[in-house]
């Protein structure tokens, strides 16, 4: 194991927080046994029927009570037992004195969830002596500041530290492989995401819920791997074919290595300025002058605090000078490469200036695209029958001649009375790391100012780039985002797709599917029936020329088939009348390129093309 996969982490637990912060807000004493009641739940008779125990205090487990348990099961064995509502937002309320505490001892900690902290253990060993000598001043701040006891781990991976602070225990540097050997599987548990309060589960730092761990950890021991070290043992490939994401996630940290290490750096909050102008500008030229005390005013403050930020979000309020409505108007920059010096006031003052080019040109443009539609309306012919029965066309006297984009008359389309430039995901300057092959020559800051250039001026849905979301298919997976937002995909890549094609993806996913015909060796079309045998062997590829719908390289392409998989079946919606029923294969040509085919209603496609 290198050391690149591991950091030293210590993590902070507080045992059982959730009924310790509950019995905090109650007024109740740490003596009260006392356990939080979580799952479903209803109105009516019966409600709560369905409740289990999701924490027990140390009181409540040695009267017998544990979690899983049933409300009346529990109140069995512990008639005086209290009983808490769970509240996520009450726990993490009550948490915040604890890592206020911490962070007193180590700057930089990352909560996982309430009541466990993971905290960078290199430096701060370093400083205090020791890692014991850490750990325990930890403990100690904790207890001073706000009286709870708390435990502390260290070792090198985020499993191993988790199971450590369960302990009270350093693992020595190197050894977290071996203590972690011995443990069972379901010690995976500890790493992943505490129930929510809906009954479900939810995501934390750990990379995988509850559920699909315990459900993984089944799996593995009915298969008889039964210790973290068993599946540690097993080869990385095999285990990500045969389980997926969630199974190389649990084999790494059954190693002792890291999913990531903890945050390095204290999240600053967000640093804002703002200014009302009066009177409102409605030109550029004068909107980027009050822009330009708004950049210097902001980056002083950036430097003056020695922060650096990642977006920058440009805020105004538009007034309609003729209807009199206001709106806000906003966008949001990426910023954070650190070429050419980095973030400077002369470069919040170019993205002020080129929004505000896109707004007011945009809204120009609209202005005279309506006053172009009302004048054609207006000169829009007047049909009328005259004595003799026939039609006569007479046209309405118009206005003046509107040139393209302009408004009417000489009013502006917008006025700008506020502005406002706030700096987001600030941190400490200086932690951009640098490029892995030398410095940066400024050709990805040239490149990216031209792309918001364009979306200053045409808007953010100008320029789009590729995001991956949840799907079954190559074409599926893609989704569409403006540049520099960070816009949630539409369907959540990381929940299982059953059918889902295997990886590695296509290098180069067509615009359309593109016919094209499969043949064995005699010549004959592969055809697939409904058990998935094909009529043939694949031999043979060719693809129909359809220029302007494929790359050059899809185009007439005819290649001999050297190996070939599948196929895989994927259907879709077999429920509805939309149902969508497919077959993909894939190939791999004479000239080492690889194709990925589909087969639809005994018609073949070209869908990808694999480098």
């Amino acid at each position: 194991m290198s050391t690149a996969d591991t950091t030293r982490t210590a993590v902070l637990w507080v045992p059982d927080w959730p009924v310790v912060a509950g019995l905090a807000v109650a007024g109740l004493g740490s003596h009260v046994p006392a356990a939080v009641l979580g799952g479903s739940s209803s109105s009516g008779a019966g409600a709560g029927t369905g409740q289990r125990l999701v924490a027990v205090s140390a009181v409540a487990r040695a009267a017998g009570v544990r979690r899983g348990m049933r409300r009346r099961q529990a109140q069995e064995r512990c008639p005086d037992l209290v009983l808490l509502p769970v509240d996520d937002g009450r726990d993490a309320r009550e948490f915040e004195p604890v890592a206020v505490a911490a962070e007193t001892v180590v700057a930089g900690l990352e909560i996982a969830r309430p009541g466990l902290v993971l905290l960078p253990a290199d430096g701060a060993a370093r400083y205090h002596g020791s890692e014991e000598a850490l750990a325990q001043a930890l403990v100690e701040q904790v207890a001073d500041r706000t009286g709870h006891e708390c435990q502390v781990g260290v070792a090198d991976g985020f499993l191993a530290a988790v199971l450590a602070a369960r302990e009270s225990h350093v693992v020595p540097p190197g050894g977290s492989r071996a203590y972690l050997a011995p443990r069972p599987v379901g010690e995976l548990l500890h790493a992943a995401a505490v129930p929510s309060s809906g009954g479900g589960t939810a995501r934390g730092t750990g990379g995988a819920d509850v559920g699909a761990v315990a459900e993984l950890a089944d799996l593995w021991r009915r298969l008889g791997l039964h210790t973290l070290g068993d599946l540690a043992a097993l080869p990385e490939a095999s285990v990500h074919a045969r389980f997926g994401d969630a199974g190389t996630w649990a084999q790494r940290l059954a190693r002792g290595e890291d999913v990531r290490p903890p945050a390095r750096r204290r999240i600053e909050g967000e640093i804002t300025a703002a200014q009302e102008l009066d009177p409102p500008a409605t030109r550029v030229d004068v909107a980027t002058f009050a822009a330009r005390r708004l950049a210097d005013d902001l980056h002083h403050q950036l430097g003056s605090r020695g922060l650096a930020c990642g977006r920058l979000r440009i805020t105004a309020r538009a007034v309609d000078p003729v209807t009199g409505d206001a709106r806000t108007l906003e966008r949001l920059w990426r910023v954070d490469d650190g070429a050419l010096g980095g973030l400077t006031a002369a470069r919040i003052t170019d993205r002020v200036r080129w929004q505000l080019e896109g707004w007011l040109t945009a809204s120009a443009v609209a202005r005279g695209r309506g006053a172009r539609a009302a004048q054609r309306q207006a000169n829009a012919p007047d049909r009328f029958q005259d004595r003799e029965g026939g039609v006569r066309r007479t046209w309405k006297q118009s206005g003046a001649h509107l040139e393209d984009g302009a408004a009417p008359e000489s009013e502006p389309a917008l006025e700008i009375a506020h502005l406002a430039l706030t700096a987001e995901e600030v941190a400490p300057a200086g932690v951009l790391q640098p490029r892995l092959w030398g410095p940066s020559a400024g050709e990805d800051l040239r490149a990216r100012r031209a792309l918001e250039r364009v979306q200053g001026l045409l808007g953010g849905d100008a320029v789009l780039t590729l995001q991956v979301q949840g799907g079954r298919d190559p074409r599926d997976r893609v989704h569409l985002v403006p540049f520099g937002e960070e816009a949630p995909p539409a369907r959540d890549p990381g929940r299982p797709w059953p059918g889902a094609l295997p990886q590695p993806g296509p290098s180069l996913v067509l615009p359309e599917p593109v016919p094209a015909a499969v043949l064995d060796a005699d010549g004959r079309p592969v055809v697939i029936d409904v058990r998935l045998a094909l009529s043939g062997a694949p031999a043979r590829v060719q693809v129909e020329a359809t220029p302007g719908v494929a790359p050059a390289s899809a185009r007439d392409l005819a290649c001999t088939v050297v190996d070939w998989a599948g196929p895989w079946p994927v259907a879709e919606r077999w429920w509805s009348v939309a149902a969508r029923r497919r077959v993909f294969l894939q190939v791999v040509a004479d000239d080492g390129r690889g194709l990925l085919l589909s087969a639809t209603a005994g018609a073949w496609s070209l869908e990808a093309l694999y480098d």
